[in-house]
Parts: C-alpha cells; sequence; structure tokens
C-alpha cells in the first residue's frame, strides 16, 4: 500500500481515537490535521504549499460566508422560544387536545416536536424542554418510561430536518461547494448551483413523512400494548369547558405557526433568502417572547445604568415600556408583527432601492410603507427587549447563542484544516477509486456511504460529519449523475439518526441529563431504539422514492 494511503487511514485512526478520547472536537480536527501535515513534510510527501491556503479557506469560507449567518439567528430564534415558555405552552396545550386519546400524551409529544422543529431547529433546547415538562407528566400518567423516553428524544430530534434546520443550513453551505466542484471536473464551466432554499423545500415532505410514521408507531403501541401508553384525563381538562379550551389552544398554537409562515414561507415563496428569512425568525421569536414574558409578569429587576448614554437609552426604552403597559394589550408586538408580515410583501411588490436617478410613484409610495414598518418593527424590538432584559432571559438567550454559533464555527475551521491536509494526501482521488470500484454502480456507493455516515454517528456529531465527510464524498457522488437536493435530504436524514444512537448521541445525554431518577440510561437506549429503526425505514423509502424530496423544490424553483 502506498504510503499515502497510509497516512489517510492513519488520520481517521487517530482523529476517533483522540474524540472517543474525550479531547475538545474543533482543535482535535486541526491538531490531527497539521501533525500529520508536519510529519508528511518531513518525510517529504505533504506539499506544505497546501497549508498556505489555510487563512483563505478560514477568511472565504467561515468570516465571509453569507449563508453561514443564518446559524446564530437560528439559534437565537430558537434559544428565544424555549426561554420564553412559548414550547411550554405548546406542550400544555397539545397535551389537552390529545390527552383523552390512548398514547394521546406520546402524538401530543411528536406533534410539539415537529412545529418547535420548524419554528425552532435546535435539538437540545427542544428535548430538555419536553424531558422536564412531558416525562413526568407521562410517567405519572402510567405510561412505559422507555416508551415515554423514546418518543420525546425522537421527537426532539425531528428539528435536523424540517426546515428551517441548522444541518440543512450546513449541508447546504458544504453541498453547494461539492456540486460546483463536480460540475467542473466534469468540463462544465458555467455549473448550476444548489442552495439551501432547495434544502428546505426537499425536506419539508420528507420531515412531515417521518412525524406521521412516529405517530404511526406510538397509536400501534397504544393499541397493541394499553398498558404502555394509556389515557390521560387531568383536571384542568375537566375544569374547561369546550370554548375555554378551544381558546387556550388557539392562543398557544397561532404565535409559533405565525412565525413558522413568515420564515418557511418567505424562503418557499422566494420572497427571501434562508439568511433573511432567519433574520425574520430571529424577530419574530424576540417579539413574542415580549408577548410571552408580559402576559407571564415575570417578576422584573430594577436595572439602571451608570453612564449618561445608558441612562437616556434606559429613560427612552421605560418610556416606550410605559406606554405599552398601559395599553390593555400590547399593542407595540402586534404592532411590530404586522410591520414585519407588511415588509416581505412590500419587497417583494415594489423595488426599493433609493439609489436611482428616477424613481416611480408607486415605488415612493412602497419606500413610505417599508419606512412606516421598519418604525412600528423597532418599536416593537424595543419593547420585547425590554421585557426580556428585566426578566434575565434575554442574558441566557445571548449566552446559549453565543455558545453554539462559537461551537459550530470553530468546528468549522479545524474541519477545514483537517480536510484540506486530506486532500493534500490526495485522499480525494483515494475516495474517487474506491466509490468508483463498489459493485452496483451509484446505487452501491450510496449505499456505502450511507452506511459508513450511519456508523460514524455513533461515534461523531454531526457537525463533523457534515464538514469533515461530506466535502471529501460529495463531489464523487454528484458526478454520478446523482441530484444535490435528494442526497443532501438523504444524508440529513441519516445525520438525524447520530442524535439518537449510543454511546454519544447528543439527544440521550439531553434527556439523561433532565430525566428523573428513576429513569435508567438503559430505559432511554431501550426507547430509541424503535424510532433509529424509523428512521432507517425512512431512508429506504427516500432511497425508492426519490421524488419525496425532488417534487417540491422543483414545483417552486424550477
Amino acid at each position: 500500500m502506498p504510503i499515502n494511503e497510509i497516512m489517510i487511514f492513519l488520520m481517521f485512526g487517530f482523529l476517533c481515537l483522540a474524540l472517543i478520547g474525550g479531547f475538545p472536537v474543533a482543535f482535535t480536527l486541526a491538531g490531527v490535521g497539521l501533525i500529520f501535515a508536519s510529519i508528511g513534510i518531513i518525510f517529504d510527501i505533504f506539499d506544505p504549499s497546501y497549508l498556505k491556503a489555510i487563512p483563505q479557506r478560514i477568511y472565504g469560507r467561515s468570516m465571509t460566508n453569507y449563508v453561514l449567518i443564518a446559524v446564530p439567528l437560528f439559534v437565537f430564534m430558537g434559544a428565544m422560544l424555549q426561554q420564553s415558555k412559548v414550547a411550554e405552552d405548546l406542550l400544555e396545550s397539545m397535551g389537552l387536545l390529545f390527552g383523552k386519546l390512548r398514547g394521546g400524551l406520546g402524538i401530543s409529544v411528536s406533534i410539539v416536536g415537529a412545529l418547535m422543529a420548524a419554528s425552532t431547529g435546535i435539538v437540545g433546547a427542544t428535548v430538555v424542554t419536553m424531558g422536564l415538562l412531558s416525562l413526568p407528566t407521562m410517567l405519572k400518567r402510567g405510561y412505559d418510561p422507555s416508551l415515554a423516553c423514546g418518543s420525546i428524544a425522537a421527537a426532539g430530534t425531528l428539528g435536523q430536518i424540517i426546515p428551517p434546520s441548522i444541518v440543512l443550513v450546513l449541508l447546504g453551505d458544504v453541498l453547494s461547494s461539492a456540486y460546483q466542484k463536480a460540475q467542473l471536473e466534469q468540463g462544465n464551466f458555467s455549473p448550476d448551483t444548489v442552495s439551501v432554499s432547495d434544502l428546505f423545500a426537499g425536506a419539508l415532505i420528507p420531515g412531515l413523512v417521518l412525524v406521521s410514521m412516529y405517530i404511526v408507531y406510538q397509536a400501534i403501541v397504544a393499541w397493541l400494548k394499553p398498558e404502555t401508553s394509556p389515557s390521560v384525563i387531568t383536571d384542568e381538562t375537566k375544569l374547561l369547558d369546550k370554548k375555554a379550551l378551544r381558546a387556550k389552544i388557539l392562543n398557544s398554537l397561532i404565535p409559533p405557526i405565525f412565525l413558522i409562515i413568515a420564515v418557511l414561507g418567505s424562503i418557499l415563496g422566494g420572497v427571501a433568502t434562508p439568511t433573511e428569512a432567519a433574520a425574520v425568525g430571529a424577530i419574530g421569536a424576540l417579539l413574542l417572547g415580549g408577548l410571552r414574558i408580559k402576559q407571564m409578569k415575570i417578576e422584573e429587576s430594577n436595572k439602571t445604568s451608570s453612564t449618561l448614554l445608558g441612562k437616556l437609552v434606559f429613560g427612552l426604552v421605560e418610556n416606550f415600556r410605559r406606554f405599552d403597559n398601559n395599553t390593555k394589550k400590547p399593542i407595540s408586538v402586534y404592532a411590530a408583527g404586522i410591520g414585519l408580515l407588511s415588509i416581505l410583501l412590500i419587497q417583494s411588490v415594489f423595488d426599493l432601492r433609493v439609489a436611482r436617478e428616477f424613481i416611480p410613484t408607486s415605488d415612493m409610495f412602497g419606500i413610505f410603507l417599508a419606512g412606516f414598518s421598519c418604525v412600528l418593527i423597532s418599536w416593537g424590538i424595543i419593547v420585547s427587549l425590554s421585557y426580556a432584559n428585566r426578566s434575565g432571559i434575554l442574558k441566557k438567550v445571548n449566552i446559549t447563542t453565543m455558545e453554539i454559533s462559537a461551537m459550530v464555527f470553530v468546528i468549522l475551521i479545524g474541519a477545514s484544516i483537517f480536510s484540506l491536509v486530506f486532500r493534500g494526501f490526495g485522499g480525494d482521488d483515494y475516495v474517487h477509486k474506491i466509490l468508483s470500484d463498489v459493485p452496483g454502480g451509484k446505487f452501491g456507493a450510496i449505499f456505502v456511504v450511507m452506511l459508513i455516515m450511519f456508523l460514524l454517528g455513533f461515534f461523531l456529531d454531526f457537525i463533523e460529519i457534515t464538514f469533515v465527510v461530506v466535502p471529501i464524498v460529495a463531489p464523487v457522488l454528484l458526478m454520478m449523475d446523482i441530484s444535490p437536493v435528494w442526497l443532501g435530504v438523504m444524508m440529513a436524514v441519516n445525520l438525524q439518526t447520530s442524535f439518537l444512537t449510543p454511546p454519544f448521541g447528543f439527544a440521550l445525554f439531553y434527556l439523561r441529563g433532565v430525566a428523573p431518577n428513576q429513569i435508567k440510561t438503559m430505559h432511554i437506549y431501550k426507547g430509541v431504539l424503535p424510532f433509529v429503526a424509523i428512521q432507517i425505514i425512512a431512508l429506504f423509502i427516500l432511497s425508492v422514492f426519490p421524488e419525496l424530496a425532488t417534487w417540491l423544490p422543483d414545483l417552486l424553483f424550477d
């Protein structure tokens, strides 16, 4: 075996051992890459000029990447909805709606997981929230511990496949580069592109199919083993009449559904890019958070500023908030919501560019409406920020956003260094040779790649797999005349299983951290196995019927 191929195997082996040993992922990726690059330079089997590309890769792929701006915005959106108890309202309302059915709590958990996925896309926040709120109730009402744990963990991972999803944003960025590279290798110097919007549209139907499969499984279990998932009639259900129950459910459902429509609708309708829609989602989540915080009447702390500028800003914000408090309804939030929706509609109808020699009267009217809408949005943002700040929620949301975003981007930098060294040893050519020689042609190659990604999911997080494995195998697969959207959705469904597969499934860790003492680790492992099997079945269905992923993008984006 050539020395370069030996170095490639050693790189991956050393990387896996270091990650299993508990070393930080980002620094392990970069460290392993640089160590093996140094060894290669010493033995004259690695061209040191490859290392000169590291600064450009970091700057061009991370610091100036417009698509990746969506990551912190979506994280902020999810953290705000979780901290402001919007998710808690959803869980309580769905429990009231489906609790009377046998297996109703499990079904409500799946539905809430889907709604939270479509409005947050953060697995940790969803699993922790549902683990804290639903798991004790399910156990108290007689649910089987394994079924309860599996339902919550699986529903929490829906945020990785149902858009807007962080994994789809990252995959979209990686696949876009891989698709262009594949076309250039084939001699197409005017390559087509695949965008995050394409992946969002492609993942929508498979995500809904997966939710339906979860619900069908829970219904079958409730029918075959009724003792594992009994019906629940709570005291609150008895006290509320039908009208009050309907009002409570609608009040909990309408705000997040409105946010989902604003974010997903603007992307799928071609009104906004995913990054612009992420900004809309972040603002919408802040407004919903402010509305919810005012309704909860959280005890506020008296905060002031010692600087003159701080006092002026604080006084201005307080005047806005006091005016809002004097009204029966938080009109600032409602006005900002109307302004946000208006902006989306106005910019799709009018040309809002002001740097023109001649602006038609109709466009001037649109610019005026857009300016007025921005004033309404600013008013709502200021008031909502005040509520969130005085309640202490804003600080928690900012810390969560900073931690997750920093983790993603540092891993991206480490993965860029690792993959660059991998290419320096000729890894791309070696992978191309292996996949081209696999029996079964492109279907055999896809099967091997999916199997490798599934097995790596037992030990690696989806971010490492996305940034390390996908850039290596995707160009080879895409040169085999495979739809990039279908391939991206297949990878997203596959990566979703990495959250549920022991021993390093993140959803398992999140749930273990908030589960009551009576829940054992084996309860969680046993509970997630059927849902992992369901995800594998969904992957098989998607492989047989690729139209599930390609039909909607073709319809919307031609």
